[in-house]
């Protein structure tokens, strides 16, 4: 590269970072897109290392030196084994010299760039030279430089754990665990050594210069830190650790502007959290999670982890910075009070550790330190939760202090649900830890610990529970009045949920002095409420004055709070005999009394009203929310329960279920079952059933235009028809016999509303599960055919108008409407029985309106796609129900149907002139409906239900006309759109491997430049990341090469056509054979059992292509590598047989397992 090519590379990154036009050689204008492009080329090849080296040596552009590092970055990762261990180590020297000399003068995101590939060559080279394993040491240059240098050195360090506790792309997990393992006992306690000794520097530094670092410079002066053996182990590591940071120490003794000191803080802490974070044994969680799992610090970091000072520290360093630093800190001990228990030698260790934590804590509350600050707040609150998560209340309770914390942790909770509005996203870590509290109760005995420890903590959860309700119930009016200043904690789905996910245990610990709280604000709230609706009848709430607007919102809003909270701790209820309080039934019972009268309430003033006088939203939605957790727990024995079940015939049961009917009395379930449905004193469990289901009937009657409610109460009604028990009682219900006869838009006018498309479908599979589950016709007393028959008429009308009738806006909304419903009935049917039942009813009579409308309507987005979608349905063999009788014709005409739906629509797409390329809405406009039509070809061609030899033998031309219209439909498809677009692709792949593997004869009849073009896109799907992708790509090239081995040198037909295709492309097998096996050895792990299938089938088919890329993978290897490469291609061809039976398939598959982790460890690209 030459100063002029460097120029141009500076314009190039100019243009791609900031916009700046450039032009090239040509003085023709550079876009964005080409600029990346080009600069992408330089990860293309290790001969780029040179150039790249000479942006960074010679340019002063930062953005230039940006993509040259992570260029670099790029090429060591993918050609790392194609350097010696000499060149690895002058690669690494460099970048770390290239660092000390000119780290301070860049540009952060060019020195983050910078650190990451020295320490991503660190990681490769871990085992290569001792070198590697030394950055830490090496380190100490920067920390004795200036302070710039010691932050530039915490910073590598923090890459550098960061990027040993990281799995890298490309690499296995074994590769990764074992780096990661040794670098564990190699280096980390020196770093998180050096992390804290950075923090105690910066903390006493206005004391004493120096002074913090004498115990490290002098160990031999230190004698009243440590006592006993803990003591000489913590010498042992000071001492080693001395001269190392004695050079830092010296470093930064200097003054530092505050500036640099608050970064020096920042990259310390962090550096702390991360080394206390670090995959220790490779089980950490999902990183998504804030939950902190249990630290498997090692032994060795025992003296550090127990020693006072370093809790201290953390603790003094919270309390005298600001966020991020304080909070970065406080993260650091909820990652201290997580360490496993097994890192303290005794119990007394431990709980001296949990004595200085609670102290700690302690003080933080009663001093309020820090706590102002949001980000603190969060992290505190996470500690509050942690701490109960990692130690056992009955080490908590024999904490000195234990009590006064305890008591200062609930003053902190009620401060904080006090002032919500501060705290949304933080009340659910507190009301964590009291419910853990309160759950480790009976497992601790009352006189361990401090005396009344147990009153204690009943008195502060009560003090705890009825903040909370005060504070929701509060929150309502201060919402309302601050004219959105404030925002309403009902709304943030998340938080609410957490909350109510952890109130029932709280709540059920002192159950009747909490239900005796609820009940006491619910009546007075539902006796107000009650007054105003009668006050204003059928009038909507809109027509009220202002003032009792007002006063209905809030009661509204404040009754909404309780129910949530109602249902939330009524589905508490456990039916485990360890958990079952006595009596609690009862109490469920008055709880569950309040909200169905609620229910009933609002659902009366509903329908008296004709849907005018409606409720708040919300309310609706907290009704709902209780509806499922009531359904949950107390609608699953119906049929255990219900007289109506022994009417049965008595043949249906067995013999020992007779016997069991008779001679067992009822269980202690079935006891409290009857006791809570007694006490609620609104009828029988069906009366209830009836009351919930016919408030749900009413939501979908009258809420048509509230998407939330309407799509919440459909939910519940299909997880109730879902479950076993609960389907049979629906079935019982008179509403659940309306909705069955009466399900249409008259009746329910949300099914007219456009955005509710999705809920008919829903609505309507709901429907037919109930009504074809066991003796569901006779108990909703209709049939089937029935049923349907709203929807055979509007099929029928439709099926009778003119094509210019057909295409009319009137006939949008009724098309879509129809095929959403068949789409829910038919995802219903999963048996031959009632699938044969529905395309009786359809066929022949209706099923020809489905073409129609595909040739009228085929531009019109939500139509064709609602047909699209029902006929892929319709197809679906699944649970084998589409299975006609041996001499009927219906899967034939089932297949003409779908070829004629795919042929018209098809057609009149090709016709169509496709959108821009830039069009943002291509995929809705054109590739949606393209990819859903070759789904529904799928279905059918995969289906096994059709003999598509028939067709060609009675010259039916369905299946050549479906075929050739698909082909020219993704052949119209640029191959770069078909990547862009994942369910494009993945119908487009899925059928192409349904042709290769059903219909190869006409696959194989395809003009050569078609079937190559095929071939390309079956190239390049191999490379897919998609693993589902890969393998559809896979199959179909085994199918091709499997049938070439098996029927070479025949006189077939298709033979000789793909004989055609392999004479006029010679390299097709060997570019498959040289792509396969790149991916198997240098590509990543999740697509090698995709693409080992093809492997034996290809070899055999062209041994020539495998002996041809077996020389040129020789040939790019050492002398050293190439023996052994060869003993690893012996191995495996040894014992494998010319044939593609499934035994040596799987022999070999195992075999090229065994080659690929052989050979990884030395091959180089």
């Amino acid at each position: 590269m030459d100063a002029q090519q460097l120029a141009q590379v500076e314009a190039l990154c100019e243009t791609l970072y900031t916009g700046v036009p450039s032009t090239n050689a040509d003085g023709e204008p550079i876009t964005l897109q080409e600029a990346q492009q080009r600069l992408l080329s330089l990860r293309t090849s290790a001969e780029y290392i040179p150039q790249c080296q000479y942006i960074l040596d010679n340019s002063s552009s930062q953005y230039a030196r940006l993509v040259a590092t992570n260029s670099l970055t790029e090429l060591i990762t993918v050609h790392w084994n194609s350097f010696t261990i000499p060149q690895r180590i002058d690669i690494r020297n460099y970048v770390l010299g290239y660092l000390a000399n000119n780290g301070p003068q860049l540009q952060d995101y060019v020195v983050t760039s910078l650190i990451k590939l020295v320490c991503r060559i660190t990681k490769l080279g871990w085992f290569d030279d001792n070198v590697h394993r030394e950055l830490a040491d090496d380190v100490t240059k920067f920390l004795q430089a200036t302070v710039d240098h010691c932050i530039l050195g915490l910073k590598i360090l923090n890459q550098l754990v960061d990027e040993l506790n990281i799995p890298t792309l490309g690499r296995t997990l074994t590769q990764h665990r074992k780096t990661s393992v040794s670098f564990r006992d190699v280096c980390l306690l020196k770093v998180f050594q050096l992390g804290l000794t950075t923090l105690k520097q910066l903390q006493t530094r206005a004391i004493s210069t120096c002074q913090c670092y004498q115990i490290l410079l002098d160990p031999a002066g230190s004698t009243d830190l440590h006592s006993n053996d803990t003591h000489a182990m913590y010498l042992t590591i000071t001492f080693l650790l001395s001269s190392f940071l004695r050079s830092f120490i010296q470093s930064i003794a200097t003054a530092a502007e505050p500036r640099q000191e608050a970064t020096m803080g920042e990259q310390a802490l962090g550096l702390c959290v991360r080394c206390l974070s670090f995959d220790f044994i490779g089980t950490n969680p999902d990183e998504s999670t804030e939950d902190v799992g249990t630290i498997q610090a090692p032994t060795s970091w025992r003296p550090l982890l127990s020693d006072p000072a370093t809790t201290e520290l953390m603790f003094e360093f919270y309390a005298n910075t600001e966020p991020p630093r304080s909070s970065k800190a406080m993260e650091a001990i909820i990652l201290m009070a997580s360490v496993r228990r097994s890192i303290f030698p005794t119990d007394k260790d431990r709980g001296a550790f949990l004595a200085r934590l609670i102290n700690g804590i302690r003080e933080m509350l009663s001093q309020q330190t820090g706590l102002q600050h949001q980000d603190n707040y969060h992290q505190f609150c996470r500690l509050l939760g942690r701490l109960k998560a990692n130690y056992q209340l009955s080490e908590l309770v024999k904490t000195d202090g234990y009590m006064e914390w305890l008591e200062l942790a609930a003053s902190f909770t009620v401060q904080s649900i006090r002032n919500w509005q501060y705290s949304t996203n933080s009340i659910h870590y507190l009301l964590s830890l009291w419910g853990r509290l309160v759950a480790a109760v009976p497992y601790v005995r009352p006189e361990t610990g401090a005396q009344g420890h147990v009153q204690s903590l009943e008195k502060q959860v009560l003090t705890v529970v009825e903040t909370y309700i005060d504070g929701m119930l509060g929150s309502v009016e201060a919402v309302l009045r601050s004219d959105g200043a404030l925002e309403n904690p009902l709304d943030d789905d998340g938080s609410l949920r957490e909350q109510m996910d952890r109130l029932p245990v709280i709540c059920r610990f002192q159950y009747a002095q909490v239900a005796q709280m609820i009940l006491n604000k619910f009546d007075p709230l539902m006796s107000q409420y009650q007054d105003l609706i009668q006050r204003l009848g059928s009038n909507p709430t809109s027509s009220a004055p202002t003032d009792v607007q007002q006063t209905l919102a809030i009661i509204e809003g404040q009754l909404t709070w309780l129910t949530f909270i109602i249902g939330s701790v009524v589905g508490g209820h456990s039916w485990s005999s360890a958990h079952l309080g006595e009596g609690d039934e009862t109490i469920d019972a008055s709880l569950s009394r309040r909200a169905l009268q609620l229910a009933q309430g609002i659902d009366y003033r509903l329908t008296a009203s004709s849907g005018q006088g409606r409720a708040d939203p919300m309310l609706e939605q907290a009704l709902l929310f209780y509806f499922q957790n009531f359904r949950r727990v107390y609608m699953f024995m119906w049929d255990q329960m219900s007289g109506s079940s022994s009417s049965a015939s008595s043949d249906s049961l067995s013999v020992g279920m007779i016997v069991a009917k008779l001679d067992s009395a009822p269980s202690s379930k079935q006891k409290i079952y009857q006791r809570m449905f007694e006490h609620l004193g609104m009828g029988d469990h069906t009366v209830v059933a009836n009351i919930i289901v016919t408030k749900m009937g009413n939501n979908l009657k009258y809420w048509p235009d509230d998407n939330d409610i309407t799509g919440k109460t459909l939910d519940l009604l299909h997880d109730m028809a879902g479950g076993y028990s609960s389907s049979k009682l629906l079935l019982n219900l008179e509403t659940v016999r309306f909705l069955a006869m009466h399900h249409t838009e008259d009746h329910f006018p949300f099914l007219a509303i456009p955005s509710n498309a999705r809920h008919r479908t829903t609505f309507h599979s709901t429907l037919t599960r109930l009504l074809l589950s066991p003796n569901g016709e006779d108990k909703l007393g209709l049939t089937f055919e029935q049923f349907l028959e709203p929807i055979v008429n509007t099929i029928g009308q439709l099926g009778l108008l003119s094509p210019n009738d057909l295409r009319s806006e009137n006939c949008r909304r009724p098309l879509i409407g129809v095929f959403r419903d068949l789409r829910g009935i038919t995802a219903s049917l999963h048996n031959r029985k009632a699938y044969s039942s529905l395309f009786e009813i359809l066929h022949p009579t209706h099923l020809p309106l489905l073409p129609k409308v595909a040739d009228l309507w085929y531009d019109q987005t939500d139509v064709i796609i609602s047909l699209l979608r029902f006929l892929q349905e319709f197809c679906h063999n699944k649970a084998n129900r589409v299975n006609f009788d041996q001499s009927s014709p219906n899967g034939i005409l089932l297949f003409r149907c779908t070829s004629e739906v795919v042929c018209a629509y098809g057609r009149r797409l090709l016709a169509t002139p496709p959108p821009s390329s830039t069009d943002p809405e291509i995929y809705k406009k054109r590739y949606k409906g393209l990819s859903l039509s070759l789904l529904v070809l799928n279905s059918a061609l995969g289906g096994n239900y059709v003999c598509f030899g028939v067709f060609e033998l009675y010259n039916d031309r369905a299946l050549e006309s479906a075929l050739d219209v698909a082909l020219q439909m993704v052949l119209s498809v640029p191959m770069e759109d078909i990547n862009a677009y994942p369910k494009l692709s993945k119908a487009y792949y899925s059928f192409v491997e349904i042709l290769f593997r059903s219909h190869r004869k006409t696959v194989f009849a395809l003009d050569t430049s078609i079937f190559m073009q095929i071939m390309t896109t079956v190239h390049d799907g191999l490379q897919s990341s998609d693993p589902s992708i890969s393998s559809f790509c896979a199959n179909t090239v085994d199918h091709m090469t499997t049938y070439y081995f098996n029927n070479s040198g025949k006189d077939k037909v298709p033979m000789h056509n793909l004989n055609k295709h392999i004479a006029a492309q010679p390299n097709l097998f060997s570019s498959l054979t040289a792509t396969l096996f790149n991916l198997l050895l240098f590509g990543p792990p999740q697509n090698h059992w995709a693409v080992m299938r093809p492997m034996l089938s290809l070899m055999l088919a062209s041994e020539s292509s495998f002996a041809q890329y077996k020389d040129h993978l020789l040939s790019t290897q050492s002398p050293e590598n190439q023996v052994a490469l060869n003993e690893a291609l012996t191995k495996l061809l040894a014992d494998v047989n010319r044939s593609l039976d499934s035994a040596n398939r799987d022999r070999f598959t195992q075999k090229l397992t065994a080659f690929r982790v052989a050979t990884r460890g030395f091959l180089t690209l």
